[in-house]
């Protein structure tokens, strides 16, 4: 039983988190669309939901605070508030109170003092508009101060404990809303012993309630299970006779009525809300599985794709009768297996759309903070992403975002002067590309200060005053540790810390970031990402008697070079020149002091790769094939290689280790001296 408890805690929580980012998303297009009838019954279910579930589980501070501020949405929804960004920024900070409050009831501690807050606040604008003394709905027509007394009987589901519900809970619950005159419980179902079920719930329990509370209040306290139990609430102190009634699972007795037959449903516009969500929630073909599940999964299709791998391998070696039949066996089993590897792989993917929902909230509280008019732009949404690269995201993508509200945006005075329009404008966009997903974020911006960021190099001895450099290698400065040109530090950025660290989080996920500027037109990042980090696409590579596999996403080109195409520049170490281009070239050999007959580089190959947005040379001994591979963590076992990824079992079952082009010129950056032949 506490097993099913906890798991169906968990799910709460989890499923209370999403309800806030659709209500938040919800308040965002409101404030755009204040007539839009359909975006406040969404952030008024969501509220609903999270109230009835918090209410099952015993959370009394989730409860009452999602209970108020489903009261003010009400009226809202009648009209009687009207949206004004002013109570939209209130509903955020709710939300914000909110996830407050999920956090503390997860870790079972105190409301903070700013959740107070927000609860005054919005007590205070509810009471602003209290309902006068025109009509109200029938079950509401009480007044606040009167007491009644009620009886309450709840008759379960039999699949109640099945559920992970535990009916002492709710009719504690019940208990909190008032005063508790007396508790029965109906034990008439009750069958032999030798017949009872344990996971089967027989009782019936009736209490008396003496309370202020109306009986769509005392409603709610069961909101979870009025699918399959059955729930009449009778106002003793009165004739009328008030009833909410969901089917009982077949095969349950449902007993004998307490209550007069002339009976009417509990505001049904309320009481269904529960069961509209979950209605909804059921038209979706999904299924909640643990990423720790798909994990395991992937990692099994992992070791099918080497065991086919080995097996092509081995073909080879099989004699001439047999050959054709079996490679067409071979042949069938790879394309089953890459049919697996991709609708396994599929599982982990989500649109991207889900982390772009929070960067509206982002940019209009910080718009709003920096007094700046921003408009954000979407696009692309749909595209699909592995769930880890997805969490990996949110910070890289944020900070770009703040940076460009903050350095990258002028204030409408500044764009006013500029003969620009005075709302800036944002662009988070994604898509697919050659099998890779591009990011780009954008901005209309002033751009970047090309002048200050090389004075700034300088002055950090990043680049000698000599260096004659592109604009591009200029701006690509900005990566660095520590670097900034921002004097003054604020809430939002400026100090030191930030594009270094976006770099470093996209570098770790295997991808690349560039930008590109414009003085007075604005300012560009493009992050180029591998689809997922589990399976990659890689060139294998030989190097002395070792064997290397090389990211495609990486690979741009591979030639032969020609003796007067490489030199040596003096500090920077050889190069070679590719159609009018100076590209540094490393040595794999003396990165990694791995002993080679190839020595001289028109013997070899250059395998040219992209980085930070500039070429890379890497001088290899041959290039043997391109293959599919799963990448397994080095870190975990061992330690962390300075230009090593991962490694992957070939199909011959030797282990190749898979190169980081970032890395690799880190490690030839410090090991200048060895380049210089």
């Amino acid at each position: 039983m506490a097993d099913e408890y906890n798991q169906f805690r968990d799910l709460f929580f989890e499923e209370a988190a999403e309800h806030i980012e659709t209500m938040e998303g919800a308040l965002l297009r409101l404030e755009g669309h204040a007539d839009d009838p359909e975006l406040l019954h969404r952030i008024f279910r969501g509220a609903h939901s999270i109230k009835g579930g918090s209410g099952m589980l015993g959370f009394g501070d989730l409860g009452r605070f999602t209970h108020l501020l489903e009261s003010l949405l009400d009226r809202m929804r009648a009209g009687t508030v009207v949206v004004t960004p002013e109570l939209i920024d209130l509903l955020l900070r709710a939300t914000d109170a909110l996830k407050a409050l999920l956090a503390a009831a997860k870790a079972d501690l105190p409301v903070s003092i700013t959740t107070e807050q927000v609860l005054l606040e919005l007590e205070q604008l509810r009471d602003a508009h209290a309902p006068g003394t025109g009509p109200r709905p029938r079950l509401a027509s009480r007044t606040s101060s009167s007491v009644v007394r009620y009886q309450v009987r709840f008759l379960p589901g039999a699949d109640l404990f099945r559920q992970g519900i535990d009916p002492l809970l709710l009719l504690r619950n019940l208990g909190a809303l008032g005063e508790v005159v007396t508790v029965q419980a109906d034990l008439s179902r009750l069958p032999a012993l030798e017949q009872m079920d344990p996971e089967r719930c027989y009782l019936t329990w009736t209490v008396q309630l003496r309370t202020e509370k109306t009986p769509d209040e005392i409603n709610e306290v069961f909101a979870f299970v009025l699918d399959s139990s059955e729930v009449t609430i009778t106002a003793l102190d009165r004739v009328e006779v008030l009833e909410v009634e969901a089917p009982v699972a077949d095969g349950v007795d449902r007993g004998p009525r307490l209550a007069d037959p002339q009976v009417s449903p509990v505001s049904p516009s309320s009481a269904g809300v529960g069961l509209q969500s979950r209605a909804e929630s059921q038209e979706i073909s999904s299924l909640r599985v643990s990423t720790e599940k798909i994990d395991k999964l992937i990692n099994l299709v992992g070791e099918l794709v080497i065991t086919q791998s080995k097996l092509t391998q081995s073909v080879r070696h099989i004699s001439a009768e047999t050959m054709e039949q079996l490679q067409a066996t071979v042949a069938v089993l790879e394309r089953h297996t890459r049919e697996l590897q991709e609708h396994v792989l599929a599982v982990r993917m989500l649109p991207i759309g889900n982390m772009f929902s929070r960067f509206p909230r982002l940019v209009r509280d910080l718009s709003a903070s920096l007094k700046k008019e921003v408009t954000l732009h979407l696009g692309g949404e749909e595209t699909e992403l592995d769930k880890g690269m997805l969490e990996r995201l949110v910070d890289p993508l944020t900070h770009l975002i703040r940076n460009a509200l903050d350095h990258g945006l002028e204030t409408p005075d500044e764009r006013r002067n500029a003969g620009k329009e005075e709302q800036g404008v944002i662009r988070v966009q994604a898509a697919h590309q050659g099998g890779k997903v591009i990011v780009e974020v954008s901005d209309d911006g002033r751009g970047l200060p090309t002048e200050r960021i090389r004075e700034k190099g300088i002055a950090l001895g990043l680049i000698a005053a000599t260096d004659a450099l592109s604009t591009e290698q200029i701006h690509a400065l900005i990566f660095q540790p520590g670097f900034s040109t921002t004097t003054t530090v604020t809430d939002v950025s400026g100090r030191g810390v930030g594009l270094d660290v976006v770099k470093r989080n996209v570098d770790a996920i295997n991808g690349s970031v560039s930008v590109a500027s414009l003085p007075g037109r604005g300012t560009r990042f493009l992050l180029k990402l591998p689809l997922t980090l589990a399976i990659l696409d890689g060139l294998s590579l030989r190097v002395g008697e070792h064997t290397y596999l090389l990211p495609l996403i990486n690979i741009l080109e591979s030639i032969q070079p020609r003796p007067e195409q490489v030199k040596t520049v003096l500090g920077q170490g050889e190069v070679l020149i590719v159609r009018g281009e100076v590209v540094p070239l490393l040595r794999l050999h003396r990165l990694f002091d791995i002993p080679t007959q190839t020595t001289d580089p028109s013997q070899g190959l250059a395998v040219i790769v992209e980085h930070d947005g500039r070429m890379v040379a890497l001088l290899v001994d041959e290039l043997l094939d391109q293959q599919q591979v799963v990448i397994k963590s080095l870190e975990a076992n061992f330690r962390k290689i300075e230009g090593i990824a991962g490694a992957t079992i070939l199909g011959d079952g030797r282990v190749a280790l898979i190169l980081d082009v970032g890395g690799l010129v880190m490690l030839a950056r410090g090991s200048e001296s060895r380049l210089v032949a």
